[in-house]
């Protein structure tokens, strides 16, 4: 379309990965820089070196994180956690739903363009190597378009033959987060005598490098839920990158400046800071104009706020004029503040990691679940009409890295309850196992409170109280 003085503008009238005929149009960004950039690489490098160096970490002879869900055996910084502990994953991820929200309510798409997997892999490792290999934007281009040769099936042999060894170097890495490091390495020893897992190995690292060296950026933008969610998430106050149309604007080039200015038909300061140069579209990796605003493609990279701030430079003019902001500060014209809205759900935010943190270390190392037997109700001591007996079925599960050693049980809310397990004593529970038998109790008929008395149970090991499980016991109406 045009604008009033006929001049051919686009805002937002297509989508910025399709061409006027339905297909997909490449996406060519230039080779980012800048402090924003410095940031961001000191932060995924850091993080592709946790995914690394993580599951080669042991403690006490066990891994120090491990989700292994095939054999419901989980551990996380060396505590180790069962199915017993779903509660905490139930609350985990209701905190995780509302973290979200709210991050995203103050925060906008941080995540995305800071810790998102994705972006690391794709803008930090990929892009890198494919830079390294082919040149920037303009030479990678002309490589494409141009006949092929010996030089360009050279490069692009090297550069997807490079791409497959990361992806199984990467997806090996991320699998041992699973199945252990070990099981990785014997299953790359001996890939027959592991076939199964060799399989998932191979075919989740031939989707991950189809992602990465073809799908590329449609991952964020038709695939990726969390950029559908924005639209309802982002409100005035969300931070995000954002270009300051009110200093940009009106906008134009430094010879179509000159050339006015020279024929008095305008004066520096009827012209904005912005000089469309379109650097900040061509070093964005999902191909979008960040001067139409807020999009769903925008993955909060900053990769135009490093270009406009590079070209604010050259010409003398501050930098920020894409910058981090928020959609009121910028109508308002006035620098961002942390508003009261902000504040508080930044406060929840920690609240909710909080609530989380002391629920998980106040959990048991060892469990124990003791129920009364079905189908058995109470019965009188044979001869004694004065005392009630109760049978119980116990199951201890260590959830510890060692054994539990001679385990016995107490009763502590009834002065006079007399316990017989059986067997008569549980001389070792074995890390990550767990002990079953039963315990039969006889408590006087005064000790009762009615139908049903709370009794409370304590479980020792070495003498040393590791849970304290309750239930009830049954006597006469």
């Amino acid at each position: 379309m045009e604008d009033n003085k006929g001049k051919e503008v686009s805002f937002r009238d297509r989508l910025s990965t399709v061409d006027d005929t339905g297909k997909r149009r490449w996406i060519y960004p230039k080779k980012p820089s800048g402090t924003w950039f410095n940031r961001r690489r000191i932060i995924a490098y850091f993080l592709i070196a946790v995914l690394f160096i993580l599951p080669l970490l042991k403690y006490e002879n066990q891994p120090l994180f491990l989700l292994n869900i095939f054999e419901r055996k989980f551990i996380i910084f060396g505590a180790v956690f069962t199915p017993q502990d779903f509660h905490l994953f139930a609350i985990g991820m209701v905190a995780l739903m509302i973290f979200i929200v709210l991050f995203t309510f103050v925060f906008g798409r941080f995540f995305c363009g800071w810790l998102c997997p994705q972006t690391i892999f794709m803008e930090l490792v990929y892009r890198r190597i494919e830079y390294l290999i082919e040149g920037d934007a303009g030479a990678q281009k002309r490589l494409n378009e141009a006949p092929w040769s010996n030089s360009k099936i050279f490069k692009k042999a090297l550069k997807h033959l490079i791409f497959l060894i990361i992806a199984f170097t990467v997806v090996s890495f991320g699998l041992s987060f699973i199945v252990g490091i070990e099981h990785i390495g014997e299953t790359w020893v001996n890939p027959m005598a592991n076939f199964t897992m060799f399989a998932v190995i191979f075919i989740i690292s031939m989707m991950f490098y189809f992602i990465f060296a073809f799908f590329r950026e449609q991952v964020c933008t038709n695939v990726c839920p969390y950029g559908r969610m924005q639209s309802v998430l982002l409100v005035d106050d969300s931070i995000v990158v954002h270009y300051d149309f009110y200093r940009g604007e009106n906008r134009a080039s430094q010879k179509e400046r000159i050339q006015k200015i020279k024929a008095g038909e305008a004066k520096e300061e009827d012209f904005g800071d912005c000089i469309d140069c379109h650097q900040c579209v061509a070093v964005c990796p999902t191909g979008i104009d960040i001067r139409n605003g807020t999009q769903l493609e925008c993955i909060n990279c900053t990769a135009c706020m490093d270009a406009c701030d590079i070209v604010m430079e050259k010409i003398h003019k501050p930098k920020g004029l894409i910058r981090y902001a928020s959609e009121k500060s910028i109508k308002n014209r006035e620098p961002f503040k942390f508003t009261t809205r902000a504040k508080a759900y930044t406060g929840v935010l920690f609240l909710i990691l909080g609530l989380l943190t002391v629920v998980a270390l106040n959990r048991v190392k060892v469990e124990g679940i003791i129920l009364r037997t079905p189908g058995m109700t109470y019965q009188y001591v044979q001869g004694d009409s004065t005392h009630i007996v109760n049978l119980y079925n116990y199951k201890l599960i260590n959830k510890t890295s060692g054994d539990i050693h001679n385990v016995t049980f107490k009763v502590t809310n009834i002065k006079d309850a007399v316990l017989k397990p059986i067997p008569d004593k549980v001389d070792l529970i074995p890390k990550f196992g767990r002990a079953t038998g039963s315990i039969i109790v006889t408590i006087p008929v005064s000790e009762m409170e009615g139908y049903k008395t709370p009794i409370k149970f304590q479980v020792l090991a070495d003498g040393k109280i590791v849970d304290e499980p309750k239930t009830n016991f049954l006597g006469p109406h």
